[in-house]
């Protein structure tokens, strides 16, 4: 569960290492946000000489949250942080690799190129 205001770990080696959601998208409550939900979040956290700096202003997909949620088929899933993955405004990633699980939901929301790039999906 995402909210204004929350600080998220960026899952790819885009340049950005943290940011602060300010605004949330793709989701039909728009207080909260899941896993798959599109956020727009600034960049409180960046690595130097990469594309994205510091209070740039960006679009990302929640691909982890802390807080647990239940599956169709009844199993509750629960990550170790909350954390995102920077896409464009076509809903591609802007980064080449993605870092740590992701959930399978991804893909149920039209987001195979994120699934394609991450190393296990849960």
């Amino acid at each position: 569960m995402i909210q204004t205001q929350t600080y998220l770990n960026i899952a790819d080696n885009s340049g950005a290492k943290k940011i602060m959601c300010i605004r949330i998208l793709g989701s039909n409550n728009p207080k909260y946000g899941w896993i798959g939900d599109i956020i727009i979040g600034v960049v409180k956290d960046a690595s130097p000489n990469m594309p994205i700096k510091r209070s740039d202003i960006v679009r990302a997909v929640i691909v982890r949250t802390r807080k647990a949620f239940r599956r169709v088929d009844g199993i509750s899933i629960r990550f170790d942080d909350n954390a995102a993955v920077i896409v464009s405004t076509d809903n591609n990633p802007k980064a080449t690799r993605v870092f740590g699980p992701i959930a399978k939901e991804l893909r149920d929301r039209n987001f195979s190129k994120i699934i394609s790039l991450a190393p296990e999906v849960v």
